[in-house]
């Protein structure tokens, strides 16, 4: 009945994709059309099991995959198999026990992240979730608890809405998973990463977050609609470990490179 109703409406309202703007056809993930939910790249393995960065990030022009850092075999990278550690994280490792994202942020994926967030489409939290779900449910622990990463306040009355909240309640619901939004607040307000550097960024939502001992001896798995450099989300690690959560990773829509 919901398929009958929908395309009765688009013959007299044609609904159009609010990424590209065309007419939403076949391969439509509502209100993403099919054109831009294939063009979104995808990230899969061989990739850290750390911070789920992509190996080939680290290749150079050589073409020899085994001379480039952060391949299997490569002196970038340590381990072997699935538990390929990238060298960064082998030199450093992240404060989050294991992040994944499901694309790229680039192109189409880039483009529906920013109408959610600051072009007040809600309604594409929901084929964003179901792109995280499609790439990342495998990552998931049994028995996992999701906790969005929290706004702060006076950003989020501005905005309206947790984009990474809303993102949550998708994959929650799509997993059978657990949902405590509540486990992590955000009383300090901070300046906006995007112009800032790592060093810059670290030192911005340094002690930005404080956690429920509800959390401990959970396994908390953080949602985010980006990951950069791993700031934000490192921060709320740091804050999730300290009350004694068992472990702590990431799911996060985009990554970006």
């Amino acid at each position: 009945m919901r398929g009958w109703a929908v395309a009765a409406l688009d013959l007299v309202f044609p609904a159009c994709c609010p990424v590209c703007a065309a007419t939403l056809g076949a391969g439509r993930r509502d209100p993403l059309c099919g054109a831009c939910w294939d063009g979104i790249v995808r990230i899969d393995p061989p990739l850290c099991a750390r911070c789920g960065l992509p190996f080939f990030v680290f290749a150079d022009s050589r073409s020899d995959s085994d001379e480039r850092p952060g391949f299997p075999g490569a002196p970038g990278a340590s381990g072997s198999g699935a538990a390929q550690t990238c060298g960064p994280c082998a030199a450093a490792p992240p404060a989050f026990d294991w992040a994944r994202a499901a694309g790229l942020y680039a192109g189409p994926l880039r483009d529906a992240v920013q109408r959610l967030k600051f072009g007040r489409r809600p309604a594409l939290a929901r084929p964003l979730a179901a792109l995280v779900l499609e790439q990342c449910a495998a990552a998931m622990p049994a028995g996992a608890v999701l906790v969005s990463i929290p706004l702060a306040r006076e950003r989020e009355r501005e905005r309206g809405f947790n984009q990474a909240a809303l993102v949550a309640e998708h994959v929650a619901r799509g997993l059978g998973a657990p949902l405590s939004p509540r486990w992590l607040a955000r009383p300090r307000a901070t300046a906006p990463q995007t112009e800032l550097d790592a060093a810059a960024r670290r030192a911005n939502v340094r002690g930005a977050f404080v956690a429920s001992t509800a959390a401990a001896g959970a396994d908390v798995v953080l949602v985010d609609d980006v990951l950069t450099t791993g700031a934000t989300a490192g921060e709320c690690a740091r804050a999730l470990h300290a009350v004694g959560a068992r472990s702590v990773g990431v799911l996060t829509v985009a990554r970006v490179l």
